[in-house]
């Protein structure tokens, strides 16, 4: 058999050995054995279902959830063969006369490989069809959308069993590159598989490199790492369609050939995207995570995560689609505290048995994002795999930049006297509340207030808990239950260690609470260093100007402002009106000193600016900013603007704000003759003109010792603002 398999495999996909345990698969499967396939993306999964069926009589029938995935598929497979009949998909994408010539091909015999979607395979029409078709085996591709657990749930996955005993039973392989153990024990109950053999290769990937950056400033940062690895191939992953769009077009104007990928786009212009990427006419998708799954493109080098992923086991897919040729792979994430308050309000519109899944698989992705011990362990760990992270090469941000260790011995001591006097019922949050004394209504129902270790770690944050206990999760001193998922329990390790403790070291984690996110209007100087000497000529000559135009100086430019200058040099008109915070009108009304200081500065110091910082900005970037403007001149009332687009008025002013920060002027006075009377609104305004030093609200609020509401005072900030300071 072995010979055979061997033989085949070299003459119809040209290769002349197996990768890893592919050939035992393909022997399982070929006995009429079930199996159940576990491998990373880009192990090779495919060849262990395709090589059999084109080895026997009667077609294989593959189910697979995405369109885009089966197309793929069956493009490669024709590719192969002189008759393309040899594989077909069968699903709503078929016009009439299609679906019929594909039936014709599977009757007759030609089609070795039909492709087709879950509900299709569920359509009664189909499963009539297919009782009267000779079929080798069924195909369970990704097959981790059978549970409610994994990371792309399909309940249509669900009836797969179902359909297939009332077409007939055959062998069933089921293969997925992500899953969990509980995942795991879930597909195969699913699909009547649990006394299968499971074929589980290493999750491990060596040459994928793993990074976690702080969010900020990330569409630059996005931009300079592209800029520094120009015609290298990347994908780039938003959560929403329309930041998709917004980093799409932000990589367009400054020279990178990128494209979007999302659900909003029609199927025709989704198609040609991606050709246009597997086919090398451009090198960089911006994608929803519509993207991707299947995509067999060898060469990706980056993968970029805009923001943090639902789950470990969306991240891991999606960074698999990086160096799937064994070579150069850059898994980079941006990751800020703010993107899992944004994901939690996402999962409370869901039904509560889907938040409570939801929310510990955030849990896990905001431990792997925050945590300073080797990713690549971490995220082994989680598969179910062990790993020594003296492997780890640097090929990871906290191997190659290490952070401080602490004696965390104490409080794991501590952690494990929780687990065990609560009987094992807790959850991690549980735990942690626990510890620091926070008495939570379930806390209540336990009356963990009775325990001796009640608050007894309240000197300490609950950051600082939370990265004991996942670390030790790692360090196999603490279980968590797969069946009541999030519950930690003690182990024979852990049982051990408090009859007699050994000495526990963590590193400390990043606390990403004190990253100041690149929407607050904080500085966007990135990972540039600031120049002290510079940022203080720039702050006396700030001061100057203000002086001589006689204006505050934080009317002229803002001190984060200030920073980015000072970090990056802007030398012309172009680059000083991409500094946050400044935009065209400033530019144009205060800039031309700031940018003969700076281009002096820069020749007397012989400084050699940073290369790739010029980027340029999207003309007209918010169709909402030109909907406000707009509205503003037509002096329609702020409510209304607001109602209009789904905003609250502080959003809206939020967004007034952002428009004026960067030169623009708004004239509310319309609005503002009906808030306040005219001797109030001058007060306000003379107020933020001679006595405010920073524009503060907090202490203007305080100096008029709540007279004046916070909006109102952000209104006449606002208009002090347009008319002064642009």
């Amino acid at each position: 058999m072995s010979q055979r398999i061997q033989e085949k495999l070299k003459q119809f996909f040209g290769f002349n050995s197996f990768k890893g345990n592919q050939e035992t698969i393909v022997g399982h499967l070929l006995d009429q054995n079930d199996t159940f396939v576990i491998m990373p993306t880009g192990g090779g999964k495919s060849l262990c279902y395709q090589l059999p069926a084109l080895m026997q009589d009667g077609v294989a029938i593959v189910v697979s959830p995405l369109i885009a995935l089966m197309k793929n598929q069956v493009d490669a497979i024709r590719g192969i063969s002189e008759d393309n009949g040899i594989a077909h998909v069968l699903n709503s994408s078929l016009t009439k006369k299609e679906a019929i010539q594909v039936k014709e091909d599977v009757t007759s015999g030609l089609t070795k490989l039909l492709y087709v979607a879950p509900e299709s395979l569920n359509k009664d029409d189909n499963v009539e069809f297919f009782k009267n078709v000779k079929i080798s085996f069924f195909a369970i591709d990704e097959a981790h959308c059978i549970s409610e657990w994994g990371h792309d749930f399909r309940p249509e996955y669900r009836n797969l069993r179902n359909a297939i005993e009332k077409i007939g039973r055959k062998p069933i392989i089921a293969l997925t590159a992500t899953a969990t153990p509980k995942v795991q024990q879930d597909i195969m109950k699913n699909l009547g598989i649990e006394n299968t053999r499971v074929f589980q290769s290493s999750f491990n990937r060596e040459n994928l490199y793993y990074e976690i950056r702080p969010k900020v400033d990330v569409e630059k940062e996005i931009t300079k790492i592209l800029k520094d690895q120009k015609g290298k191939s990347a994908i780039i992953y938003c959560l929403s369609r329309q930041k998709v769009e917004e980093v799409a077009q932000a990589l367009q104007v400054n020279g990178i050939k990128a494209i979007p990928y999302h659900a909003g786009l029609d199927g025709n212009t989704r198609a040609k995207h991606q050709d246009d990427f597997l086919n090398e006419e451009i090198d960089v998708i911006v994608a929803t995570i519509a993207f991707g799954m299947g995509i067999d493109k060898p060469d990706v080098r980056y993968v970029i995560h805009h923001d943090i992923p639902k789950s470990l086991e969306s991240y891991y897919q999606e960074t698999g689609r990086a160096g799937r040729d064994g070579k150069e792979g850059n898994c980079i994430t941006f990751y800020s505290w703010k993107d899992i308050e944004k994901l939690e309000k996402f999962l409370s519109k869901k039904p509560v048995a889907e938040q409570e899944i939801g929310k510990q698989l955030l849990q896990e992705s905001m431990g792997y994002a925050e945590t300073s011990m080797c990713r690549r362990k971490f995220l082994l760990h989680y598969f179910g795999e062990e790993y020594d992270v003296d492997n780890c090469s640097d090929m990871c941000d906290n191997c190659r930049y290490p952070k401080k260790t602490f004696d965390a011995t104490k409080g794991l001591d501590l952690v494990l006297r929780v687990i065990q006097k609560s009987n094992q019922k807790f959850k991690i949050q549980q735990v942690v509340n626990t510890i620091l004394g926070n008495l939570t209504a379930v806390l209540k129902n336990y009356n963990a207030d009775t325990l001796e270790e009640f608050g007894e770690g309240k000197d300490h944050t609950d950051n600082y808990w939370y990265n004991i206990i996942r670390q030790a999760v790692v360090a196999g001193y603490i279980d968590k239950d797969i069946e009541t998922y999030g519950v930690l329990k003690m182990n024979s390790q852990g049982t051990s260690f408090l009859e007699s403790p050994v000495k526990f070291a963590v590193q400390e984690d990043i606390d990403f609470s004190k990253v100041v996110p690149s929407d607050s209007g904080a500085s966007g100087g990135g990972a540039a260093a600031l120049d002290k000497v510079l940022f203080k000529l720039l702050k006396d000559l700030t001061k100057a100007e203000a002086k001589k135009k006689g204006v505050p100086p934080y009317a002229v430019f803002q001190e984060p402002s200030l920073q980015e200058m000072a970090s990056n040099y802007p030398c012309n008109q172009e680059e000083l009106k991409n500094i946050s915070g400044v935009g065209e009108g400033k530019a144009k009304k205060f800039g031309t000193p700031f940018i003969d200081a700076i281009s002096k500065y820069v020749e007397d110091h012989q400084i050699e600016r940073p290369s790739e910082f010029v980027m340029k900005s999207v003309a007209n970037k918010s169709v909402l900013k030109v909907y406000i403007i707009t509205s503003i001149d037509r002096k329609l009332p702020l409510d209304d603007i607001a109602y209009a687009k789904g905003l609250s008025l502080d959003q809206l002013i939020g967004e007034m704000e952002i428009i004026v920060n960067s030169g623009t002027k708004v004239n509310i006075d319309y609005y503002m003759e009906d808030l306040l009377d005219e001797d109030s609104i001058e007060e306000i305004f003379e107020y933020f003109m001679e006595e405010s030093e920073s524009g503060d609200l907090q202490k203007a609020f305080e100096e008029f010792d709540g007279d004046y509401s916070e909006e109102e005072l952000r209104l006449v900030r606002l208009k002090f603002f347009s008319e002064v300071a642009n």
